[in-house]
């Protein structure tokens, strides 16, 4: 792992999760649990951001700060691929000092999510 690498994850959210999702965070906003004129369901914006922490958690990531900027709706059915670029790797005793960016877009190429996040990776006794 250097910095510059890139790391990518995709998933398509579903009505389910979007409804589970509410009943985990406490979210109900209508515009989670009743369909739109579309007949769509918005995703939360948390939701949307488990993405990028996906891929924190492959790499044992523990983040100090993230900062999200929510750019467009996600609803259900929508497929959205993130885009971590690896911008900082610092050694440390027990642990590498680790910062990153991330473009999360929709299967229309269009952004819905960007963020940064500053945080360590544990290294494995």
């Amino acid at each position: 792992m250097q910095v510059g690498d890139t790391l990518t994850w995709s998933r398509t959210f579903t009505e389910e999760e979007i409804r589970l999702f509410a009943q985990l965070s406490g979210d109900v906003g209508e515009h989670h649990l009743v369909p739109d004129e579309q007949g769509r369901l918005m995703a939360h914006g948390l939701l949307t951001a488990t993405l990028p922490t996906k891929i924190g958690g492959d790499l044992n990531f523990i983040a100090r700060e993230i900062t999200f900027e929510f750019l467009r709706p996600v609803f259900a059915g929508d497929t959205i691929e993130c885009e971590v670029t690896l911008l900082e790797l610092e050694p440390a005793d027990q642990f590498t000092r680790m910062a990153s960016k991330w473009v999360c877009r929709n299967q229309h190429a269009k952004e819905v999510m960007t963020g940064k996040a500053r945080g360590v990776i544990r290294l494995k006794a």
